[in-house]
């Protein structure tokens, strides 16, 4: 068969002859060749743009865009939310175990009293009044920095008992101001201690602010909470769900057997399965590194991403 540069000169009556049987090849051949008779300019540029345009559409054929993937856009603004929600939640429960020194079946006053006397003795920097079965706790109104379990607390934090059965008692918690430096909550939460299972189940609605940037979030939760390594003073471990409302949309967060410790900023282990504000799933699973540091490792559809996370909150 003739190469493409001496086809250029044969003519039309040649080209018949050659591919007289009309076969599907001959044809396209003879259409080829036609084409090449009829346009006398150079053929580099042809041959390129023949050759790269099936390449391209190959390319766009093996790599559609997927838009359910996540970007390392969304992958740390998914760390920064979580992080920033679980800063608020962790001080709000240090708070609430604070508050839990009380004995089951007595009258809700006298389990108030009990309360109010075990947090004068943990925290001499705080003012602690009673009125009925509610506890009344201004956190350094004394003028020192208040700090139980590697936790600071400023601001003020109300506890009503509510009920004190033989085997469960609910506590309701208001709090206005309550800071430890780095984020401050607003809000309430009713917690019901289950005895025989040695649990407390959380229901909440906070507001939280991150004090050097004035970010917030708005949100509810529901979850269910067992002492770590049996024992309450150090840490939680915390199955259930939350959703807020974070400087880009609502984000929706199921918790899956994290294990928290009083001064982290997210948790040791675990995971958290995420919807984002765009309707994309994502799970974060949590590894400590370091008594500082904790890794996050966000997983997508495609692609994962890892962050660490240090006590303070910081993402890096």
């Amino acid at each position: 068969m003739p190469s493409e540069t001496s086809a250029k000169h044969l003519e039309p009556s040649d080209l018949a002859r050659r591919f007289s049987t009309p076969s599907g090849f001959h044809l396209r051949a003879l259409a080829r060749v036609q084409g090449a008779y009829e346009e006398e300019e150079p053929t580099v540029n042809r041959r390129f743009f023949l050759v790269a345009l099936p390449a391209f559409a190959l390319l766009n054929a093996a790599c559609p865009a997927d838009d359910d993937d996540v970007t390392l856009e969304e992958a740390s603004e998914a760390v920064t939310e979580a992080t920033l929600a679980s800063q608020a939640s962790i001080l709000a429960e240090g708070s609430i175990e604070l508050t839990t020194s009380f004995t089951l079946g007595q009258a809700v006053e006298e389990a108030a009293e009990e309360i109010r006397g075990f947090v004068v003795t943990q925290l001499p920097c705080a003012e602690v009044v009673r009125d009925g079965s509610t506890v009344s706790i201004s956190y350094g109104a004394a003028g020192d920095t208040c700090s139980w379990h590697g936790q600071s607390f400023s601001g003020t934090h109300r506890v009503t008992v509510t009920r004190a059965a033989e085997q469960d008692v609910l506590v309701h918690h208001e709090w206005d101001g309550v800071s430890n430096g780095r984020v401050e909550v607003n809000g309430t939460a009713d917690v019901t201690w289950n005895l025989d299972a040695q649990t407390r189940h959380v229901v909440h609605e906070l507001t939280w602010t991150r004090l050097s940037d004035g970010r917030t979030g708005t949100g509810t939760g529901d979850r269910l909470q067992s002492p770590l390594g049996g024992d309450w003073s150090e840490g939680i471990v915390v199955d259930g769900q939350r959703e807020w409302d974070g400087q880009r949309g609502d984000w929706k967060l199921g918790i899956n057997e994290v294990e928290w410790r009083w001064d982290d900023a997210v948790p040791q282990s675990g995971s958290y399965v995420t919807t984002t504000p765009t309707n994309k799933t994502i799970t974060m699973r949590f590894v400590r590194i370091d008594a500082d540091t904790i890794n996050v490792t966000i997983e997508g559809p495609r692609r994962d991403f890892e962050f660490n996370v240090n006590k303070v909150g910081d993402v890096q």
